[in-house]
């Protein structure tokens, strides 16, 4: 059953999709249609799971499923899984690419391959201060309030220089 993002409970477990680019409006349409019909029929072991999502940025896309009302199992987190496989096939967009780190810069979503982030970091074109994603958030809560954070705040600090640190 779909509810919309706004609506759905805080505690609603939820799982982030970093794109691997923007997309474009009517690809925005196109993705929240196949959603929300999705979302519409997402069940676990016959029984409906209360759902929603939300696209954030043009870049990211966020499942929620209120486990209050009932549990999303294995085989149904499976199901979620394949049915971005097939929209990110036919949309040519990957959902599932972890090589690239996201950042807020200038009101706009650019992406930096992982294996340079050390090196833009020392060069100064990213620093400590710019805003990042904690795509492992796990609550509708935690994603409110705690998914764009700073990078000295997240697992990417970790790339910063030392002198930065101190």
């Amino acid at each position: 059953m779909f509810i919309p993002f706004n609506e759905i409970s805080d505690q609603a477990k939820v799982w982030v999709y970093q794109m691997n680019r923007e997309i474009s409006a009517p690809e925005m349409e196109e993705m929240a249609t196949a959603i929300e019909t999705f979302c519409s029929q997402w069940q676990a072991h016959g029984e409906p799971l209360q759902t929603s999502f939300d696209i954030a940025y043009n870049h990211f896309l966020i499942l929620a499923v209120d486990e209050n009302a009932s549990e999303a199992s294995g085989c149904s987190v499976d199901g979620s899984v394949r049915v971005l496989k097939e929209l990110g096939d036919r949309m040519e967009i990957d959902f599932f690419d972890r090589g690239q780190a996201a950042f807020l810069i200038n009101g706009k979503i650019d992406l930096y391959s992982i294996s340079k982030l050390k090196e833009l970091f020392n060069a100064g074109t990213l620093n400590a201060s710019m805003n990042t994603f904690n795509n492992l958030v796990t609550t509708k809560a935690d994603y409110l309030q705690n998914w764009s954070v700073s990078v000295a705040e997240s697992w990417l600090a970790r790339y910063l220089p030392k002198s930065t640190l101190a």
